[in-house]
């Protein structure tokens, strides 16, 4: 496979990754809530919204960190610049390409 290919699979494939993270670690979050904290609660509060609310914006702050890290460990074992094309141009002190 070409570095093109690589790169494309590679983007993709870490798109799902992180779209299933936060949708893990949302379903977490609200089976938290829902079994420790909605129950303390009266059932017309505000703050349930609230809280529902702050729950997807947790679950994507950390999809966001699960995907650094997996990325950070990727990067580690592999080499980036064997495999994989730029995604917007060349790097730093390298030129363009002739």
């Amino acid at each position: 496979m070409s570095k093109k290919t690589n790169t494309i699979l590679f983007v993709l494939g870490g798109t799902i990754f992180n779209i299933i993270v936060t949708i893990i670690s949302f379903i977490l979050l609200c089976a938290f809530c829902i079994a420790f904290v909605f129950p303390r609660l009266s059932s017309d509060s505000q703050i349930q919204g609230w809280l529902m609310a702050g729950i997807f914006i947790a679950s994507i702050i950390i999809s966001f960190l699960v995907y650094r890290l997996a990325v950070k460990i990727i990067m580690k074992k592999v080499n980036m610049d064997k495999y994989f094309d730029p995604i917007f141009g060349s790097r730093r002190g390298q030129g363009p390409k002739q």
